[in-house]
């Protein structure tokens, strides 16, 4: 194996991990933010958990769209209404949060 063929590998390896790390960060970040819309719905353990499950399977269909689509609209349902730029800077200061614990192993 050649040089560049093992520095190649490494590159292909890393992101790998890179890859790795994106996807486990966005579903925590969901599950936080499925959590975080759980409270604002009146919603409590047991219940909170299933909701933020139902935001993190959301993001498996068809991504960040379907998700601010499903909380938006839940909240709607509620009576509570948030911006598309208020919903947006709360999944980006959870993303920052669920990168930290994704990173630290938690």
């Amino acid at each position: 194996m050649t040089t560049f063929d093992k520095r190649e590998e490494g590159f292909e390896k890393q992101f790998a991990v890179d890859e790795e790390l994106k996807f486990k960060a966005q579903a925590r970040r969901n599950r936080l933010l499925g959590l975080w819309v759980a409270g604002k719905l009146g919603l409590t353990g047991d219940a909170a958990t299933a909701y933020a499950k139902e935001v993190v399977a959301a993001d498996f269909e068809a991504g960040d769209r379907d998700v601010v689509h499903k909380v938006t609209k839940d909240l709607a349902a509620k009576g509570e209404t948030i911006t598309e730029s208020e919903l947006g800077a709360k999944m980006i200061e959870l993303m920052a949060q669920a990168i930290a614990q994704v990173k630290a192993g938690t």
